[in-house]
Order: structure tokens, then C-alpha cells, then sequence
């Protein structure tokens, strides 16, 4: 049984409002800002490595152009992953699903790993993304410490089907399937991570009925945290993390989870 502090702040691709998204300064940004958790992205690269990044391209947030996917991680850790942010985060590089695992067992920080639909193959191969990312996670021992979470039904399917996994979370966009409880019921969800905008209170009563916790995304205004938490939310995914640990003080308490 674990003891939490809610509603949860999760920070949206790290500290992405003032850091480079998805980069080892922008997760030890939000852990330093009080963030209870951080969200980032996942694909492979063209050798398979598990790499962390937004995009299926690499043009908005890397010196390099294309997409991931036809690049190996040795040209992938060639491109810098920070100075299209900022100058001052020249050099930073696009991390490794391993090295960032490696900074939550360092540090404790617990990791919501979203895998991007690019990455699904409906074959399943033995080295299949879902896998791979259980697989580090067991082997540092941070099962307890990580929720994996998909647009895509197969990962989360595929995941429930192994003797041991993280939990895991269904998102969906501004368009919802209208039996949503069913959906997230079927697949034994931990949390349900809805686009905040899509979100009302009849949802979030209705998945809390099922047991299921809701994490609606990218909330970051002050009055759009205050509308969601008074709603019943039981976290926000935020780009600013300092704001939201703000604004959600007055409401936070323990709580346990099993």
C-alpha cells in the first residue's frame, strides 16, 4: 500500500513551460518544483532502442530533421535536444527510456511513460516496446514507481497480459468513445487521462464509481486547475508544475493507494 499526496501534480513532458521537453533538466526541474510525478513520451529508434521524445519527427524539439524512427540511437544522442528552447540548454541530449529510469531510482521520482502510437505492432514481437519498457522497470525495480499510459488499447491489453506490469492508463483526445467507463472498465485501468477540455463532472463521478482515477491533460491555468480539482479530479498532467503545486495546496491531503 502506498501513501500519496492528492490530487496528484504531474509534470507535462517534465517542466515543459520553462525547460526543453523531454530532457533530463526539464524531469529534474519538475521533481525540484514538487512535482509528485513526471509524464514523458516513448518510441523506438530504427535499432530498437527505447528513446524519449515527443514527436514522431525530430524537427521541432532537436537539431535534427525526419523521423525517429530511421535514425539509430548513435545518431539520435548526436543532435542537441535543448537549444531549440533556449540557449542556455545547448547540449542537452534526447535521453534513453534506461537513463531516465535510472535518474527515478536515483531520485524516487515516480514516471507516467506515455507510448506513442507509432510505436504499436500489432504482431507483437518478443521485444515489443510495452515489453521492453516492463522489463526495465523490473529489473530496476521501479514497478510500483511507474504508470504506463497509451492513446492505443493494444499496449494496455498486451500489458495486462503479463505475469507482472506497472499500472496503466487509457488517454484519449477531444473526441471520447461515449461508453468511456465500459472502455476503461475492460481494460482494468489504473487512471483514465482525458484532454481536460472534454472533461465533466458526470465522467469523473462515473469513473471513480468504477474505481478508476481520472488525470485530465495539459491543464495550466489557475482557474482551469481550481474548475478541475473542485470537480473531483485526482491529479492534473501540467506544464507548470510550480503553478499547480501552488494553486493545490489548500486541497492536498494523503492517501492510500493499493
Amino acid at each position: 500500500m502506498q501513501r500519496l499526496i492528492f490530487p496528484l501534480v504531474i509534470g507535462h513532458r517534465g517542466f515543459r513551460s520553462q525547460f526543453p521537453e523531454n530532457t533530463l533538466v526539464s524531469f529534474s526541474a519538475a521533481i525540484a518544483a514538487g512535482a509528485d510525478m513526471i509524464e514523458l513520451d516513448v518510441t523506438f529508434s530504427k535499432d530498437r532502442k527505447v528513446v524519449v521524445v515527443h514527436d514522431d519527427t525530430l524537427d521541432r524539439t532537436t537539431s535534427g530533421s525526419g523521423p525517429v524512427y530511421k535514425m539509430t540511437l548513435h545518431e539520435l544522442r548526436q543532435l542537441d535536444a535543448g537549444k531549440w528552447f533556449d540557449d542556455r540548454f545547448s547540449g542537452e541530449l534526447l535521453p534513453t527510456l534506461e537513463e531516465t529510469l535510472a535518474f527515478a531510482a536515483d531520485t524516487g521520482a515516480r514516471i507516467n511513460i506515455e507510448i506513442k502510437s507509432s510505436a504499436w505492432e500489432p504482431n507483437t514481437p518478443e521485444d515489443a516496446i510495452e515489453r521492453r519498457i516492463v522489463d526495465m522497470a523490473i529489473q530496476k525495480h521501479l514497478l510500483e514507481n511507474i504508470l504506463i499510459s497509451s492513446f492505443q488499447p493494444g499496449f494496455l491489453e498486451n500489458l495486462a497480459a503479463l505475469q507482472l506490469h506497472p499500472e496503466y492508463a487509457l488517454i484519449t483526445g477531444r473526441t471520447k468513445p461515449h461508453d468511456i467507463v465500459d472502455v476503461c472498465t475492460r481494460l482494468k485501468v489504473f487512471s483514465w487521462h482525458p484532454h481536460h477540455e472534454t472533461l465533466k463532472q458526470p465522467d469523473i463521478e462515473a469513473m471513480h464509481q468504477a474505481g478508476i482515477r481520472v488525470f485530465p491533460y495539459t491543464v495550466n491555468t489557475p482557474e482551469d486547475i481550481h474548475r478541475l480539482v473542485t470537480m473531483g479530479v485526482d491529479g492534473i498532467i501540467t506544464d507548470d508544475p510550480a503553478l499547480a503545486v501552488s494553486c493545490l495546496a489548500p486541497y492536498r491531503h494523503a492517501r492510500s493507494i493499493s
